[in-house]
């Protein structure tokens, strides 16, 4: 491909001074997404990107075998809500996929809600939702164009109606139904100026109380705190409707405080755990007395009981200690304390009683993970139940449904969706990677049974590395395709991350966030050094934080790859926190405000180290121009300014989405696209012979 002429950019004269140092900003201009100028600049760069990418043979072969895999059908776990269970389900190709309801779990299900008749292009998602205790009224939230912003509407379960119910500006959020299914408790944000829905920040967050059938003009305000502005609330309500609990947040600080309140007895929240110092999340409860998950004096995590009539430290009970993996989730079902732990990156089960004791493990199919949707984990069920429901993955395990029964002891498969790949001739495996200070990271590997170790096999790294989240195998049609062009996928497990609990985290945050690049570094060379890829063969792929350690690593070390895919990324380390909820991160990253913190972001923020002159491999950026919550202008000022400083002839391209956002709630056929568009473009990279049609 001969060197590209790109658009013109025109830089600015914007200098900003950080506790003395002058840094200069030319493509600021580029942050008003919506500014004439900033549309024209998506419209030629776009127009650049996809003229390059149409001229790539293969290109269409691989968007129709990936539709072929993507093309199968999907369930996740029911949900039980009185004698009737609610269950997302997609045909394969539906843009969004729908809710079902089922009066038994073998009964005829009906389509309850099916967002894809919400838009004609599925850019309106269902993002989040809740039944109620009895299983009549659905709580569900929309968001349009890929925004966090949510509206929430009540629907009856009975009838497929919709109630006046309208609920808007909230974010981040979910809805705690009343025992009485008589209204639900929210968050919410003010209104953001006008034009500032995109980019405002979003401070001083709320609890509401929605009363089902009531405008929300008469919402009642159950919880706020003007002093501190950086509080977030998840509310949820306990099982047996007695206590409203609050989850305090500040920013992505993994620390939480908890507060609750009786609903019962009336009267003020209570500030049970005023402090941040370590994580605390309400699992369930004996009348007064809370079981809470936690890391304090446990940084892999343990369970506590707390008598709320007697909170006092001193009575703090530990039914499950910590151990030597890392206590990820803690469900109450059928009277016993479902435990989910992370071996190595990687999903165990186990079962006790109240009291600590140890009951049993449940096995899983294989080395993989239970999933998240809707960010919660795919595992439910009621104390007052007999059955509990999970779900399963991995790189080569599409989403699986079980239902265990405590009866028996035993899991049932309730679904497995049909592959249209055989993924017999294929393994994941996992190793460890030493990385510079010696560090053990985890690092799996999915490829053909007989991968010859030649160096010649094009090679996938994807990390991520931050906010204590653990990247456990997963399944992905568009990963199946990489497999199925003859790629090699690796997935890497980088400190920054919750692998192994609250130390790993630190180990990757703040002025150790160098560990992080420098683990995946690691991870790179590993690949090379054991012949599986080497550096004309090697990409790496990485959404957000993760787009953030690609931009990096890049240039660290441009030599080591052949190409790059940093998507949706927060690339201007110096300007995050003034945008939308980028002042979350924080926790995570510090802050330029601070002098400190400033030269640590300084020293790595990608933006920032792009040299001229160097010959960059080629790189295709992604994003949408509505996302609100890591803003485009990120990757805009990031394109435009490695565009000028690539002195090679590798192709350095943006890809910006229109009507997308962050990812969330993204139409399967966007996603098709994308996902073949990105194949392709690392299949011309990469020198992998694809055929044309």
């Amino acid at each position: 491909m001969p060197r590209l002429v790109y658009p013109t950019t025109p830089t600015v004269d914007q200098v900003d001074d950080y506790h003395g140092t002058p840094v200069a900003d030319p493509y600021r201009w580029l942050e008003d997404t919506d500014a004439p100028d900033t549309r024209a600049w998506i419209d030629a760069q776009n127009a650049l990107t996809f003229s390059v990418l149409d001229s790539i043979p293969g290109r269409e072969r691989i968007r129709r075998r990936l539709t072929e895999l993507w093309d199968i059908p999907t369930r996740w776990i029911p949900v039980k809500g009185g004698d009737r269970y609610v269950q997302p389900r997609n045909t394969g190709l539906q843009n969004q996929d729908v809710l079902y309801v089922m009066d038994a779990l073998d009964g005829e299900a009906r389509v309850l809600l099916d967002p894809n008749m919400l838009s004609s292009d599925g850019t309106v998602a269902l993002t989040n939702w809740s039944l109620s205790d009895d299983g009549r009224w659905l709580a569900y939230a929309t968001s349009a164009g890929g925004s966090d912003w949510l509206t929430w509407r009540v629907r009856d379960v009975d009838t497929g109606a919709d109630l006046d119910d309208v609920i808007e500006w909230s974010k981040f959020s979910g809805a705690a139904w009343r025992k009485d299914g008589g209204g639900f408790f929210y968050s919410r944000y003010d209104p953001p100026a006008p034009g500032q829905d995109l980019l405002g920040v979003n401070y001083n967050q709320r609890v509401y109380f929605h009363t089902r059938g009531t405008p929300q003009a008469e919402d009642t305000l159950v919880y706020e705190r003007p002093d501190h502005k950086e509080w977030g609330f998840r509310a949820v309500v306990s099982e047996d409707g007695r206590y409203l609990v609050l989850h305090v947040t500040q920013g992505t600080d993994t620390r939480t405080r908890l507060f609750y309140q009786d609903l019962d007895a009336g009267g003020p929240v209570v500030e049970m755990i005023p402090d941040l110092e370590a994580a605390y999340w309400f699992v369930g409860n004996d009348g007064p007395v809370f079981y809470v998950q936690t890391d304090r004096d446990a940084p892999r995590g343990c369970l506590i009981a707390i008598d709320t009539a007697h909170p006092d430290r001193a009575n703090w009970r530990t039914v499950i200690p910590e151990g030597a993996d890392t206590l990820e989730h803690v469900s109450l079902v059928h009277g016993e304390l479902i435990a989910v732990y992370l071996h190595d990156a990687h999903h165990q089960l186990g079962r006790y009683a109240k009291d600590g004791a140890l009951l049993g493990h449940i096995g899983l199919p294989t080395l993989g993970a239970l999933p998240l949707y809707f960010n919660q984990l795919q595992l439910s069920g009621r104390e007052r139940d007999d059955e509990m429901f999970y779900a399963f993955w991995s790189f080569l395990y599409p989403v699986t449904v079980y239902r265990f029964d405590f009866a028996t002891g035993e899991s049932d498969l309730l679904y497995a969706p049909p592959l249209k790949m055989d993924t017999s001739g294929y393994v994941t495996r996992q190793v460890f990677v030493r990385s510079k200070d010696g560090a053990r990271i985890p690092l799996f590997l999915t490829h053909r049974a007989d991968l010859r170790d030649d160096g010649q096999n094009p090679t996938l790294l994807y990390g991520y590395g931050g906010f204590n989240i653990a990247l456990t195998p997963a399944f992905q049609a568009g990963r199946l395709g990489w497999l199925d062009m003859g790629g090699v996928l690796a997935w890497a497990n980088l400190r920054g991350g919750g692998e192994y609990g609250e130390a790993w985290h630190r180990a990757g945050m703040l002025d150790h966030k160098q560990n992080v690049f420098d683990d995946f570094i690691a991870c790179a060379e590993y690949l090379i050094h054991e012949n599986i890829t080497s550096p004309a063969k090697l990409a790496i792929q990485g959404g957000s934080n993760g787009g953030l350690l690609v931009g990096a690593v890049l240039n660290q070390r441009p030599d080591l790859f052949g190409a790059a895919l940093p998507a949706v990324g927060v690339m201007d380390m110096l300007r995050f926190q003034r945008f939308t909820i980028g002042w979350a991160w924080v926790s995570d990253y510090g802050s330029s405000d601070d002098p400190a913190g400033f030269k640590t972001l300084y020293a790595y923020s990608p933006l920032h180290n792009l040299k001229p002159g160097t010959r960059y491999p080629a790189v295709l950026v992604t994003t949408g121009d509505h996302d609100d919550r890591v803003v485009p202008g990120h990757s805009f000022k990031y394109a435009a300014a490695l565009q000028a400083a690539q002195a090679g002839d590798a192709p350095t391209l943006i890809r910006i989405q229109t009507r997308a956002g962050h990812g969330m709630g993204k139409p399967t056929a966007m996603l098709i696209e994308e996902t073949a568009d990105m194949w392709a473009f690392l299949a011309h990279a990469l020198g992998m012979p694809i055929a044309d049609d």
